[in-house]
């Protein structure tokens, strides 16, 4: 078994190992030891359920021979379901059943299932100990890992969010084996971004092994969190492609999934920084070519102006400014505070391949 150890504010491990599911129950006893009558809520989307999540199902046969109570919660599936809504369901459902804050709630799926779960139970009852159980690449190499939830609302991508570590993520990449392509492609998006943050060797992993590949990109973002657990400084390299990223996604209505958005927006931040000279060396080629090479098409279909109104919305902005990651040469990024007004001629600069045109 993988194990890579957290140390935020929280310290917890991330296991990975095929078949760990069907000893799930075994791992979550030994940081949360059930008592007589320890309830423990799985969330998950119908597809989950159908896939892992039933009754019979090995995960939920270790949960109960561990010595839970388990309750079953199916989410509606899908980022436009990502909202207010959802939470007050489930945080209706943990007080229907009397849930209590030495109970547990268990994620498994993606990333809404997570970021879902996550926030619900940073404020049920001011805070209920949850894990996370990845089910998909994109949930498995980044988003079930630094303590982020986040849901959307009309204004953008996750604006209402908190900080709130797991007690402990389980990852079986055997799961991985019944993704769709989309979902895979939507995972390398996230992976790939870690390769340029600080990783190139994740590149050569891809290739050969998706759950190396994750486990590289997970300690990318330990090493990070690790020294800002909140966001406030280093920890906004993991931003890399999510600036237009997040305003891709609000742009098409979500209709575009957060992988594809991001590598798009990294390709255009990175147009953008090597053509104003950021760039010690040129990133561009090498993300367009990796594009080419799984199948990515460059994302856009949407003007300077809306990116720019999107992204300003987001929580990456302060005050008259925002924070630019960008990949400054191969295998490393950097931050740039640059004035808010200029954001659309930047994005629009990357939109038109690195070249200013009338009027930008």
């Amino acid at each position: 078994m993988k194990e890579i150890n957290i140390n935020t504010s929280k310290h917890y491990n991330v296991l990975i190992e095929e078949g760990l599911l069907a000893k799930a129950g075994e791992e979550l006893a030994r940081i949360h030891p059930p008592s007589s009558g320890s309830k423990l809520c799985l969330v998950c989307d119908s597809t989950v359920h159908r896939l892992y999540g039933g009754e019979n199902m090995p995960l939920c046969a270790s949960l109960l021979k561990a010595g839970f109570d388990v309750y079953i919660y199916v989410l509606m599936p899908g980022e436009q379901n990502k909202n207010l809504a959802a939470v007050e369901d489930l945080t209706g459902f943990l007080s229907a059943k009397d849930f209590s804050r030495s109970d547990l709630v268990a994620a498994l799926g993606g990333g809404v299932t997570g970021d879902i779960t996550g926030f619900a139970a940073s404020v049920f009852m001011r805070g209920i100990p949850y894990v996370q159980i990845p089910t998909s690449l994109l949930a498995a190499a980044d988003s079930s890992v630094g303590g982020k939830t986040g849901i959307n609302t009309a204004a953008g991508k996750n604006m209402l969010g908190t900080f709130r570590q797991p007690e402990l993520v389980i990852f079986d990449p055997e799961t991985l084996n019944t993704l769709p392509e989309e979902e895979l492609l939507n995972g390398l998006g996230e992976i790939i971004k870690c390769a340029f943050i600080a990783d190139e060797t994740i590149l050569d992993s891809i290739h050969g092994s998706l759950p190396e590949a994750a486990a590289k990109a997970i300690q990318v973002k330990k090493n990070i969190i690790e020294k800002d657990e909140r966001d406030e400084g280093e920890r906004q390299l993991l931003n890399l492609g999510h600036t237009i990223g997040h305003a891709i996604e609000k742009c098409s209505a979500y209709s575009i999934s957060h992988g594809r958005a991001v590598i798009s927006g990294m390709y255009l931040i990175s147009l953008a920084a090597d053509g104003l000279g950021w760039s010690d060396e040129p990133v561009a080629p090498r993300i367009k070519a990796l594009m080419d090479a799984f199948g990515f098409e460059p994302i856009n279909d949407f003007p300077a102006e809306a990116l720019a109104a999107a992204a300003l919305h987001d929580k990456k902005r302060s005050g008259d400014s925002i924070t630019i990651a960008y990949p400054d040469r191969p295998g490393h990024s950097a931050l740039k505070n640059i004035p808010a007004a200029q954001l659309k001629s930047l994005i629009s600069y990357g939109l038109n391949g690195g070249r200013f045109t009338d009027g930008n």
